[in-house]
């Protein structure tokens, strides 16, 4: 592809050596010129076109142009769509500069050791995005790495054009000393009826379809030889009835809540590497608000980059005062009985759920009855005179 503006010229007519000449005598600069039958041909600089075209049309010469494809001519055509020029240059500048920095640092082989206190060793090694890659000494930074972090028994980095890679070997970890199990007994946690009982360690106090009480003896520690002699362990196993439990939920009619006002408010930060510059005057005209987050990365070549638009949205937000109907209110206190079922009876077999509702002038109250189906046992230390 030719650098310079470049135009192709046929030039056909009775005064044509006459043309010729003049083009001559005016010092044109005319590269690849000859006569083909009656035509002439030759290729010109784009910037000398209309002196040739008003020594055509003072010979009376047809004058025929075609502009050659040519890098000048390309940017001439675009010339007036500044924005694009400047996005690439911007891309190019990047592109060159992106090609000298640490833009990634990825981690690999580490556990128990995070990642965030081994990017904050590295930040102490001047290791951190935007620092110019020819001036880390990887090897002598591996080296130093493992005395800034605990647990950490060697490091070994390498570079992938802008990408550092940081391969991590924990110190292997000092078996403990396993101590001897405390002595104890397995007792009841409820009044239950015993639907299944197996003793791992210790005696089986009890069978399957035996009503036992609260804190009564279940699975025993405890063993006394023929001799009459005592000796203690530390008595597993698993013992599992069906009991009865009730637990109550209130609340208020008249509750001090937060609402959605419908008024939202959008801040932009540019995020450049670790540095965030806003796009935005003040720090919010809302008194009070829930925010979300959202981050565009910019992606050149399919590369991305760490320069990125973070968008946070704030939505208002005030205190106010709301009164519940008894319907409103018995389905809030339906949800807490469906997360209390859902956090501390998920591996309990319900069998039964009565509810009965109460209230007064400012609550309503909603007792649960259960009748369940699950583990029953409580481990219950045996002290030693």
């Amino acid at each position: 592809m030719k650098l310079r503006r470049t135009v192709r010229i046929n030039a056909r007519g009775k005064e044509l050596p006459k043309f010729i000449n003049l083009i001559h005598e005016n010092r044109i600069e005319c590269r690849e010129q000859y006569c083909r039958g009656e035509v002439f041909h030759g290729d010109v600089f784009r910037r000398e076109l209309p002196e040739i075209q008003a020594i055509a049309e003072k010979c009376g010469v047809e004058l025929k142009t075609a502009a050659y494809d040519s890098l000048g001519e390309r940017l001439f055509r675009y010339r007036k769509r500044v924005g694009l020029l400047v996005g690439l240059v911007l891309a190019a500048f990047a592109a060159i500069y992106f090609s000298d920095v640490i833009v990634t640092i990825e981690i690999y082989g580490n556990t128990s050791v995070s990642d965030e206190v081994i990017l904050a060793a590295l930040a102490e090694l001047d290791i951190k995005p935007g620092t110019p890659v020819h001036s880390v000494d990887l090897e002598k930074c591996g080296s130093r790495l493992p005395f800034l972090i605990d647990g950490v028994a060697w490091a070994g980095m390498h570079r992938t054009g802008s990408r550092i890679y940081v391969q991590i070997r924990e110190n292997a970890p000092i078996p403990q000393k396993v101590r001897g199990r405390v002595p104890c007994n397995v007792v009841a946690a409820h009044d239950a009826e015993i639907t299944y009982i197996l003793a791992q360690s210790g005696f089986a106090m009890f069978r399957v379809g035996d009503f036992v009480p609260k804190g009564a003896l279940l699975i025993s520690g405890v063993r006394q030889s023929e001799s009459g002699r005592t000796s203690v362990s530390h008595a597993m196993g698993e013992v599992r009835g069906i009991y009865n439990e009730t637990v109550s939920f209130s609340a208020a009619f008249l509750s001090s809540e937060y609402t959605y006002t419908g008024r939202t408010d959008t801040q932009r930060t540019l995020r450049l590497f670790n540095l965030d510059i806003p796009l935005f005057i003040g720090s919010g005209r809302f008194e009070s608000s829930t925010s979300e987050y959202s981050e565009s990365p910019l992606v050149l070549f399919g590369k991305e980059f760490p320069i990125s638009l973070r968008q946070r949205t704030l939505s208002e937000t005030v205190r106010s005062e709301v009164v519940f109907t008894p319907e409103e209110l018995k389905e809030k206190l339906m949800d807490k009985i469906y997360l209390y079922e859902k956090n501390f009876l998920s591996d309990t077999r319900i069998i039964d759920r009565s509810i009965e509702a109460s209230q007064s002038d400012d609550t309503m109250t909603l007792s649960v009855s259960y009748r369940l189906e699950g583990d029953i046992c409580r481990q219950q230390e045996v002290f030693i005179k």
